[in-house]
């Protein structure tokens, strides 16, 4: 199937792997890539720039397909080495860089001249124009559904797409509760040129995950993900578990005046706890609603073929129909 994301990155199916913290590693990205997709190493992931340089080279060792590297450019006090990032990317011979969080305007020029595609997240029409006049590739367009941050406007992909479609010139994949054929048919009806897929690949064979974490998507349904931090305007969509009912807690007690540090217990440093070591009741960890739409753990390759195989039986057959 070839899109203009397909053609723009140099890849042989429209999927996309997101960024996600401790699970975007090399193992991950290269796996999606091998099956045809884009894989993505979680650039903040990595504890300098350093080691993202060398996690860049091993998925250079597991792959001769492209990939991409994640960049969520945070509003903190101690920010983390952007330009020694940035560096690693750039010499690491990097094709694409998936960015998410703040303005990433002062790091294109740079990304540019090396030739790298650059593909802004955002959860908003109004993001997403902006993203377009400031010289992105593209965007990656994320739904109220999405594990993760979903912005403050609460808009779901069913009005969200067809919006950006209206609205937009540069292409744009479908982000948030993507997961399946059908839906990825539905996100190039409604103007995507592919899907980005972030919950579902955790729940794959290659995923550096603990066990318990897959076991934890697939026992799950769509009703059992949370929105945290609303209070503090940092939304945030997570599995439920024992420690996301106290944060919640904290928050319906303390109304307008809680403070991060009311809830730093539940979310900050919780992902090595969970991602590694398995212990589901850590903290709060990003989980889309279509948890509820995951049923197995294949392979990269076995899911994305499934997809795929799938996508083209409804486009040519049951869409086909109706089009006579």
């Amino acid at each position: 199937m070839k899109t203009k994301i397909t053609e723009m990155l140099n890849i042989e199916h429209p999927i996309v792997q997101g960024g996600m913290h401790y699970v975007g590693f090399a193992e991950m990205a290269a796996a999606v890539s091998n099956a045809g997709g884009l894989g993505i190493i979680t650039g903040l992931t990595q504890p300098s720039a350093a080691d993202l340089a060398n996690e860049i080279a091993r998925c250079k060792d597991m792959t001769d397909k492209p990939f991409g590297v994640n960049i969520t450019f945070l509003p903190v006090v101690n920010a983390p080495d952007y330009p020694g990032m940035m560096d690693a990317i750039i010499k690491g011979g990097v094709t694409v860089v998936e960015t998410a969080g703040n303005n990433p305007s002062q790091w294109l020029p740079m990304l540019k001249d090396a030739g790298i595609k650059v593909i802004h997240k955002c959860t908003s029409v109004r993001h997403s124009l902006k993203a377009q006049s400031i010289g992105c590739d593209a965007v990656s367009v994320d739904g109220f559904e999405c594990g993760g941050h979903p912005g403050e406007d609460d808009i779901p992909n069913m009005i969200l797409l067809p919006r950006a479609a209206e609205e937009l010139e540069i292409p744009f994949i479908a982000s948030g509760g993507m997961g399946n054929a059908q839906q990825l048919v539905a996100a190039l009806a409604m103007g995507a040129e592919g899907i980005n897929m972030g919950t579902r690949f955790i729940a794959t064979k290659e995923a550096p995950v603990h066990e318990n974490v897959k076991q934890a998507i697939l026992a799950a349904s769509e009703l059992d993900t949370r929105l945290i931090m609303r209070p503090l305007r940092n939304t945030e969509r997570v599995l439920n578990n024992d420690a996301v009912e106290r944060l919640l807690q904290k928050e319906k007690e303390l109304g307008d005046d809680i403070s991060f540090m009311d809830i730093a217990e539940e979310v900050a440093g919780v992902y090595p706890r969970i991602m590694t070591e398995g212990d589901m009741d850590a903290g709060g960890w990003s989980c889309g609603m279509v948890a509820g739409l995951i049923h197995d753990i294949p392979t990269c390759q076995e899911l994305i073929d499934r997809i795929m195989t799938e996508a083209d039986e409804i486009i040519s057959s049951r869409l086909a129909k109706f089009a006579s």
